[in-house]
């Protein structure tokens, strides 16, 4: 089966189509495009170029999968159909980079190849079994009804290394019960596997996972909280909101877009929103920078303490995404000090590891520490085949 998987922004399309089967996953083609201003034309010309280079024609694709990140009352892996849309444009102010580019993607597949199937799956899907303390804010129930908890982000991400650790780890088990999750639900499993996953990028959160469930997750309501970001804030006291705007004389909205494009690593450093720009400037003796750096690593170090209280006990601490995957120093600082909870890096290992999987943990170390490439398109493509397989 020929699966596009597609991933919109407000001005970009990103695309990569995978053969699927029972016994097969593979890549066949990718591409992209950035600063357009129509979905449709941009998704003509890559079915047009897809048939050019002989690699599929429109017909042959048999489904789409999107993944969508929040919905207003609808989460998990679902037909994207008028449903969904509705659902994304109810949280389009919630995700606004997002939810309407996802909508109007929706829309435009629908119209360009109707026969395909169309399945999003939410960012969210991963944290629907977290326990209800986990979810709830401390806030009205009328606030709670609109919709307003932790809804958790980066699922597909998180839930490829609730897969792919237990298979590191030996755990045939828990790794099929990810696999079938969203089709078959949760079961229950008498042996942990207590994993705590970081997904280090321009977007970052840390997620507990017991036995291929999440328990937890740095971000909550939107994709603004947790963790800072590239260029949004990451936790901030509520308070903190309407004070500002009164002290700066800003309006709530405009408070509101500083919150999501001026701040993270961004509003903090000065210097730019890429790690690696501020890692320089840090080096080079930049005070911002530095802050920037140091806030960045506590926030990871402080979110993944927590998730270690609620696991209880942890086998694998697991670092994924551009900034966790790419950056020793990243790794060593978060892990720095950690031996007495049998957090042990093994410099060497750590030093050389980058672009692929490694093991970075000593060998005397209880907890593995491991290095996960994301693959946050395979999930999507092995989430829509099942799911199509099933509606067949």
């Amino acid at each position: 089966m020929k699966i596009l998987v597609a991933n919109l922004g407000s001005t970009s399309f990103k695309f990569r189509l995978f053969e699927m089967g029972e016994d097969e996953e593979s890549q066949l083609a990718e591409g992209g495009y950035e600063r357009i201003s129509d979905h449709g034309e941009a998704i003509r010309d890559a079915l047009v170029s897809l048939e050019n280079d002989g690699v599929a024609s429109p017909g042959e694709i048999e489904a789409v999968g999107f993944k969508t990140v929040l919905g207003r009352g609808l989460s998990g892996c679902v037909e994207a159909g008028d449903e969904v849309i509705e659902a994304l444009e109810g949280f389009a102010d919630v995700a606004p980079a997002h939810n309407p580019a996802y909508a109007d993607g929706i829309r435009q597949f629908r119209e360009i190849l109707p026969e395909a199937r169309r399945v999003a799956l939410f960012e969210t899907a991963f944290y629907q079994w977290v326990p209800e303390a986990g979810r709830r804010y401390a806030i009205p129930q009328a606030w709670y009804d609109v919709g307003i908890r932790r809804h958790g982000f980066h699922g597909a991400s998180h839930k490829f290394i609730a897969e792919r650790s237990a298979e590191m780890l030996g755990r045939p088990d828990v790794a099929k019960l990810v696999r079938g999750l969203y089709q078959e639900g949760p079961q229950k499993l008498e042996r942990p596997l207590r994993v705590i996953s970081c997904h280090l990028g321009g977007s970052s959160s840390v997620t507990g996972i017991r036995n291929g469930l999440a328990i937890g997750t740095s971000m909550g309501f939107s994709p603004q909280s947790g963790v800072p970001q590239n260029n949004r804030v990451g936790d901030l006291d509520a308070g903190a909101l309407p004070y500002a705007a009164k002290a700066l004389g800003l309006t709530i909205e405009e408070a509101s877009q500083q919150l999501s494009s001026e701040s993270g690593l961004l509003g903090l450093s000065g210097v730019g929103n890429d790690m690696r720009d501020v890692r320089s400037a840090a080096l080079e003796g930049n005070p911002e920078a530095q802050i920037a750096v140091e806030i960045f690593v506590h926030e990871v170090r402080r979110w993944a303490s927590s998730m270690l209280f609620e696991l209880g006990g942890l086998e694998a601490f697991v670092f994924t995404a551009g900034i966790g995957e790419n950056n020793p120093w990243l790794r060593a600082a978060v892990c720095e000090g950690l031996e007495g909870l049998g957090i042990v890096l093994d410099t060497d290992r750590n030093e050389v590891a980058g672009g692929g999987e490694a093991k970075v943990s000593g060998e005397e170390s209880p907890v593995q520490i491991l290095v996960i490439p994301a693959n946050e398109e395979l999930v999507l493509a092995r989430e829509v085949y099942q799911k199509v397989t099933n509606l067949n």
